[in-house]
């Protein structure tokens, strides 16, 4: 009988863990903390602080894409590495901004790196687990983004706290060097597929088989298959839906009890920080909830999970409120993007996966890239955030319907 051996699957898999927390929990998470220190430090307005945001997102948007085609071409350990190097540096330097210019700038060349890590990360569980493992592996990526907004909830204050007037500079300075250090960490540890160490994918019966080939790289007639998918467009659809509404509760979320609702900027981070704590687990939560219940029910659950979230911080102005809030997001922040990519690898197999899920990333970052700027318009014209909340539960109300309506299509061809 073969002895048992630990797969090297988990490696990869806890790798992207690490690059979740610096690419989404620092990369971007980190700005909402940060969002109240810099409008004093730099006297920008809202509307230019929400185009900051969009800057981000404009980059993210654009090596979605890219990156998740560059990543089924050259491998996601290159990918993801040299992403991550970008990220840290341009991290660093928005510390050193004093213009809307140098500021924009380096969140646009900020989100180009997170695009280049983060879809090519969230699409290892595919390429490294069986379909029926496959959500709640990259549940365990997702967790990333938890936890790293979770660090940050806790970091960001404290450096704001021990700084003064400057801190938010120094929180870009240290979050910039910890995303470094991820990606040493990232270019040591990670393996583009199993092929490559003779194994199978976790959970086949050749998961452990020591005559494997490596895979050909996926040639480029192979990815006609992501845009002739009509179900892939749809899929994409869906995932805007999210992008919209998501990222206007997560830029204005600090900035709307500090400054509207009176709270401090520590209580608005130990609240952000159990945001994170508690989304930690929950892409494994609802990727494995999608694996029992299909993708399309359990989409719709979280995006209605979600749509509540916003009401209730919208609606319910007091201490309580902001608790309920928090804990309802947390518990269902990162459930869509988890299902979103379990269900591209579905779709297109697990070889594709990164560039099905590079594809379906640029609807998702359409919606994000638009919806920091309309929310900080809004909230400038009507001088509440309010309104902005109210439009991403409408926004979350429809990408429930429209998640009803996936279908339940599965590739595993290599």
């Amino acid at each position: 009988m073969r002895p048992l051996r630990f797969h090297y699957g988990w490696v990869v898999i806890f790798a992207g863990l690490l690059v979740t927390i610096g690419a989404h929990g620092f990369g971007r998470m980190s700005y909402t903390l940060i969002l109240p220190a810099m409008k004093d430090g730099l006297q920008f307005n809202y509307t230019q602080l929400g185009l900051l945001g969009t800057g981000n997102f404009v980059g993210y948007l654009l090596m979605a894409r890219i990156g998740g085609f560059l990543a089924a071409r050259f491998g996601p350990r290159v990918v993801i590495s040299v992403a991550l190097v970008l990220m840290g540096v341009t991290l660093a330097l928005t510390g050193l901004a004093h213009t809307f210019g140098f500021a924009f700038a380096m969140r646009l060349l900020t989100g180009l790196g997170n695009g280049a890590a983060y879809v090519p990360a969230m699409a290892l569980g595919s390429a490294w687990f069986a379909p029926e493992r496959r959500g709640f592996a990259t549940g365990i990526v997702s967790a990333g983004i938890g936890g790293g907004t979770m660090i940050a909830g806790l970091l960001v204050p404290a450096i704001l706290d021990a700084y003064g007037l400057i801190g938010w500079r120094y929180a870009w300075f240290w979050l910039g060097g910890c995303v470094l250090g991820i990606a040493v960490v990232a270019a040591l540890a990670i393996r583009s597929r199993p092929e490559e160490l003779g194994l199978g994918q976790v959970g086949t019966p050749n998961q452990l088989g020591s005559h494997i080939s490596p895979q050909k790289t996926a040639a480029p007639l192979d990815w006609g298959k992501v845009y002739k998918m009509g179900a892939v467009w749809f899929l994409g659809l869906v995932y805007l839906m999210y992008g919209f509404s998501y990222i206007i509760y997560m830029t204005f979320f600090a900035a709307y009890l500090v400054k509207e609702m009176g709270q401090t900027s520590a209580e608005a981070g130990r609240l952000w920080a159990l945001v994170g704590g508690l989304s930690i687990f929950c892409g494994v939560i609802w990727g494995t909830l999608s694996d029992k219940l299909g993708r399309a029910k359990g989409a719709a659950l979280a995006y209605v999970a979600l749509a509540i979230s916003y009401a209730v911080l919208a609606l319910w102005q007091a201490p309580s409120g902001f608790l309920v809030s928090a804990i309802m997001f947390g518990l269902t922040a990162w459930s869509i993007p988890t299902i979103m990519a379990a269900t591209a690898g579905d779709y297109v197999g697990p070889r594709l996966a990164p560039a099905g899920l590079g594809f379906i990333t640029l609807f998702f970052g359409i919606g994000q890239a638009s919806g920091p700027a309309v929310g900080g318009f809004l909230a400038d014209a009507t001088r509440s955030f309010g309104g902005p909340f109210l439009l991403a539960t409408g926004v979350s109300l429809l990408g429930a319907i429209l998640s009803l309506f996936l279908k339940p299509i599965r590739s595993d061809r290599p």
